[in-house]
């Protein structure tokens, strides 16, 4: 597996969006969707601190976190990436959209392209995610991204898989 850090932070695009380290300087955008260990940050103090967290746990070689910004702007409207560590091959991955971007299209483009990541410069086997039963819009991004529900957890959460046909099978 080929997993973070890396020499140079790894930069995606599409037409309407990149995918590119989150900043200092974006920190102010990215307040309300802050969020550490299921914490959110409610200042800028409290969402630098986290992002140097998510930083520090790059660096570590066991967290990757993308800001997604749009291309015209660079502003950015959301973030994911892959948490806990890539035991067994295995990322999980998370991710939070403001919400005057839900329902455009950007959180789906940017899922692809973090899944094409994970499988093909990561060597990732496997993706999963975790939601509640009541985010309807995660579970229906997660279906219609071709994740399977693979069991029901404590709390009314549900943990989806994308299997890596082609490297589980090796």
């Amino acid at each position: 597996m080929k997993l973070p850090p890396y020499e140079t932070f790894p930069q995606m695009f599409s037409d309407q969006i990149v995918l590119r380290e989150v900043q200092s300087s974006d920190i102010k955008d990215i307040v309300e969707i802050s969020f550490y260990d299921a914490q959110p940050a409610f200042t800028v103090e409290k969402a630098t601190e986290i992002q140097n967290s998510i930083d520090q746990d790059y660096q570590k070689g066991s967290s990757i976190h993308w800001g997604i910004a749009d291309r015209q702007t660079n502003v950015i409207m959301g973030t994911l990436g892959f948490y806990r560590g890539f035991d067994k091959g295995v990322g999980e991955l998370g991710c939070v959209l403001k919400p005057e971007f839900h329902g455009k299209g950007f959180m789906t483009t940017a899922m692809k392209l973090v899944i094409e990541f994970a499988f093909y410069k990561m060597e990732l086997i496997k993706i999963i995610a975790v939601t509640t039963k009541l985010n309807t819009n995660a579970v229906k991004l997660l279906r219609r991204l071709d994740f399977i529900e693979a069991s029901n957890l404590q709390e009314d959460k549900i943990e989806y898989q994308f299997v890596n046909k082609i490297l589980a099978n090796q």
